[in-house]
C-alpha cells in the first residue's frame, strides 16, 4: 500500500501586489512529494523557483500573496498564522542558497545550532545538545567537529557552512526539507558531497526533500523525479532520467540543448590568443613568478600568539594576449587570494606579478591608476555588487570620471556605446537596477569594467550565480567582446563545465599551489594529477562520465593551510598516495606539449622539473 504524500500542492498561485499589481509569479502549481523522496525543481532565473520554495514553508512576505493549498501531512499550511506554524517548524526545514548570511555572524556556529535544538526540545540539557551537534557536524564531514563547534560563521568555508546549515535544518528530524539552490555557490566536489549527504539524510531521518536548482545536471545527481518551471508555470514533470532522455515540452528541450558538453563532442572552444609555437617567443601580458601570500592569524586560547596561514604558495605561470585562462579548485584552495593579488588589491608576501613586464606590487598614484584601467575586475554577485540607489548610467560614468574624463557629452556617448556592446538597452540609462534579472545586472558589471577599454578582464566567479540560460548568453557575449576588442580573460571559477566551453588554458589549484597546468583538451581528456581527476569526476553532466566518482571523488576538507602536512599536501585525500608522497612535496613536472603536473606518479618520458621562467 502506497504511503500518503508528505507534501501535496494544489492550484498554488502567487501574485505580486502593490504598484505592479496583477503580476503573476506562480500560476496553478500542483504536485506531490512522497516520504523519503527527493524531487527536483529546475528552471531559469525568474521562473519562480525560490518563490515556490518559500511558499511551501509558509515563508512568503508582502507584497507577495498566495492562494491554493499546500498540505503538509494533510494539513493546509499556506496561510497559517505564525503562532499556528511554530509547532510545524520542527517538522518542515528550509535551507537557502546563501550559506554565509544564514546564521548570526556574532555567535559560534555550533552554539547557534545547539540553541535551536534546545528551543525545539527544551528537555535536552546544554551538554547533551552540544554532544549531539558535534556528532552531527562530524556526520556531515566537518573536520575537527569538536573544535569547529566554537568557530564563527566567518571561519567556515562556503562548503562547510552549507553542510552546517543542513545540520541546522535536520536538528529537529524534519519530515520535509526544502533545499533552495543549496549547491549553486559550491565547488563541484563539495556540491557532490552535499548531494550524497542529502541522500543519506532521506534514509537516516526518513526525510522527503524538495531540491530546487538552476542546473538540470545537478538535479539529475540528486532527484529521482524532476519538475520543470517556466515563467511561473509547471510545464513538465517526469522521472529525471526520462525527462532528460525524452523531454516533452519545448522549454525542457531548450534546457537540455543549452547544457555544455564535456566529452561526447568537442565544444566550440574560444580562440587562443597566440599559436602555441609563438608562446615561447612572445612576452606574456601577465607573469607570476613564485608568488606567495602568507597571513598572520590569531591562535585560539592565546593573548597575542599568531600562526602563519599560507594561502598561496609559489605559484608560477604566464598568461598571453588573447588567452582565456582559468584558475579552478575547491573552496579554500587560494583562488580568491590569487584574484586579490592579480588585481593588486593586495601585495604578495613573496615573488612577483608582472603586467607587460612591470612589477605591479610597488605601483602607486597615477601608475596604479593606469594599471587599474588596463586590468578590470568583474565580481560574482550581480545583486550586492551594484549600488541599488544609483542609476545605471551614473554607475558606468563613475569609472570614466575617476580616470579624468570631464566632457559630459563624451562620457555619455562612451557609456551608451558600451551598453550597446554588452546588450543593455539605452532606455536603461537612467533606470535603477531594482527589478532587473541577474543576467542583466551582470551585464552592467561587465559594462562597468569595459567602459575603460581594458586589455584584461579578471572574472571572479562571474557566472556562478546565474542559471545555465544566462550563462549561455553571457559566454556568447564574452566571445563577441574578445573578438571585437582583443581582450585577455582570466576566469576564477569552480564551474568546470563553463571552463570547458570558455577557456583555452587551465590552472588547477590545491591548498595554495598550482598542481596542474594544461591546455583545455589535454586537461579534460588526459589529466596528470589525481586531484584534477577528482574535480572532473564530480562535475554534474548529462553525459556518461569519463572518470568514475567512486574511484576519484574526495571526502572531507583539505588540510589546514596553517598546519600543512609534510610531503605532498594532497596525500591525505589521494586514492593513489604511496611512500614518496609522505617524504617530499612534488614539484611541477612537464608532461609535454605545455602540460605540467605536480605529482610523484607523473612518469612521462623526459619528465623534468619546471622553474619559474618556464611555466608559460
Amino acid at each position: 500500500m502506497d504511503m500518503p504524500p508528505v507534501l501535496s500542492v494544489r492550484d498554488l498561485s502567487v501574485d505580486l501586489a502593490g504598484p505592479v499589481a496583477g503580476r503573476r509569479i506562480l500560476d496553478a502549481i500542483a504536485f506531490d512529494v512522497a516520504p523519503r523522496e527527493i524531487v527536483g525543481v529546475v528552471g531559469a532565473t525568474g521562473a519562480g523557483k525560490t518563490v515556490l520554495a518559500k511558499a511551501l514553508v509558509n515563508g512568503l512576505e508582502p507584497p507577495l500573496t498566495a492562494r491554493g493549498t499546500v498540505r503538509f501531512r494533510g494539513q493546509d499550511i499556506l496561510n497559517l498564522a505564525p503562532r499556528a506554524m511554530r509547532p510545524l517548524r520542527r517538522e518542515i526545514a528550509y535551507v537557502g542558497a546563501n550559506p554565509m548570511g544564514a546564521l548570526d555572524p556574532t555567535l559560534p556556529v555550533g552554539h547557534q545550532i545547539a540553541e535551536k535544538m534546545r528551543a525545539v526540545n527544551p528537555a535536552v540539557a546544554a551538554a547533551e545538545a552540544r554532544r549531539r551537534v558535534v556528532a552531527l557536524l562530524d556526520a556531515v564531514r566537518i573536520p575537527s567537529a569538536a573544535r569547529r563547534f566554537h568557530d564563527y560563521p566567518s571561519q567556515f568555508s562556503g562548503g562547510m557552512m552549507q553542510r552546517a546549515l543542513l545540520v541546522d535544518a535536520m536538528i529537529s528530524d524534519p519530515a520535509l526539507l526544502v533545499a533552495d539552490n543549496v549547491t549553486q555557490p559550491l565547488d563541484v566536489t563539495v556540491a557532490a558531497q552535499v548531494i550524497r549527504l542529502m541522500r543519506e539524510l532521506t534514509e537516516r531521518f526518513q526525510t522527503a526533500i524538495l531540491f530546487v536548482s538552476s542546473s538540470l545536471p545537478v538535479a539529475r545527481e540528486a532527484a529521482s523525479r524532476t519538475l520543470v518551471i517556466d515563467s511561473g508555470r509547471l510545464v513538465e514533470e517526469q522521472p529525471t532520467e526520462a525527462l532528460i532522455a525524452r523531454p516533452r515540452h519545448a522549454y525542457t528541450r531548450d534546457l537540455v540543448a543549452q547544457i555544455p558538453t564535456i566529452w561526447t563532442r568537442s565544444p566550440a572552444l574560444p580562440r587562443t590568443g597566440e599559436p602555441a609555437r609563438d608562446r615561447s617567443e612572445s612576452s606574456p601580458v601577465i607573469r607570476l613568478e613564485d608568488v606567495s601570500q602568507t597571513y598572520r592569524v590569531r591562535e585560539r586560547g592565546t593573548f597575542a600568539g599568531t600562526s602563519a596561514l599560507r594561502a598561496v604558495r609559489n605559484v608560477t605561470f604566464d598568461i598571453h594576449k588573447g588567452d582565456s585562462f582559468a584558475v579552478v579548485g575547491e573552496s579554500g584552495c587560494g583562488k580568491s587570494t590569487l584574484m586579490r593579488l592579480l588585481s593588486r588589491l593586495e601585495r604578495p608576501s613573496g615573488g612577483r606579478i608582472l603586467c607587460d613586464g612591470q612589477d605591479i606590487a610597488p605601483l602607486s598614484g597615477p601608475a596604479l591608476l593606469g594599471f587599474r584601467r588596463k586590468l578590470q575586475l568583474v565580481l560574482q554577485d550581480p545583486f550586492n555588487s551594484l549600488p541599488p540607489r544609483t542609476g545605471i548610467g551614473a554607475m558606468l560614468e563613475a569609472p570614466l570620471r575617476t580616470h579624468g574624463w570631464r566632457d559630459a557629452g563624451r562620457i555619455r556617448e562612451r557609456v551608451r556605446a558600451v551598453m550597446n556592446d554588452v546588450g543593455l538597452s539605452p532606455a536603461l540609462y537612467d533606470a535603477l537596477p531594482v527589478g532587473l534579472s541577474a543576467g542583466q545586472r551582470q551585464r552592467i558589471n561587465v559594462a562597468r569594467a569595459m567602459v575603460l577599454e581594458p586589455e584584461i578582464l579578471l572574472m571572479d566567479e562571474t557566472l556562478s550565480s546565474l542559471d545555465q540560460t544566462e550563462q549561455f548568453r553571457l559566454l556568447a557575449l564574452f566571445e563577441k567582446l574578445q573578438r571585437a576588442h582583443g581582450l585577455t580573460y582570466i576566469f576564477i571559477s569552480h564551474d568546470l563545465a563553463m571552463v570547458r566551453k570558455a577557456c583555452n588554458r587551465i590552472a588547477v589549484m590545491y591548498l595554495g599551489e598550482v598542481v596542474e597546468l594544461a591546455d583545455n583538451e589535454r586537461l579534460f581528456f588526459d589529466p596528470g594529477h589525481p586531484y584534477t581527476k577528482a574535480l572532473l569526476s564530480a562535475m554534474p553532466t548529462l553525459e556518461e562520465r569519463r572518470y568514475r566518482p567512486e574511484e576519484c571523488l574526495l571526502d572531507g576538507e583539505p588540510p589546514s593551510p596553517i598546519d600543512l602536512p609534510a610531503g605532498c599536501a594532497f596525500r591525505s585525500r589521494c586514492p593513489r598516495a604511496f611512500a614518496p608522497c609522505a617524504a617530499e612535496g612534488p614539484h611541477l613536472v612537464t608532461r609535454g606539449a605545455g602540460a605540467l603536473a605536480a605529482c610523484h606518479r607523473v612518469t612521462a618520458p623526459g619528465a623534468r622539473p619546471v622553474h619559474a621562467d618556464a611555466a608559460g
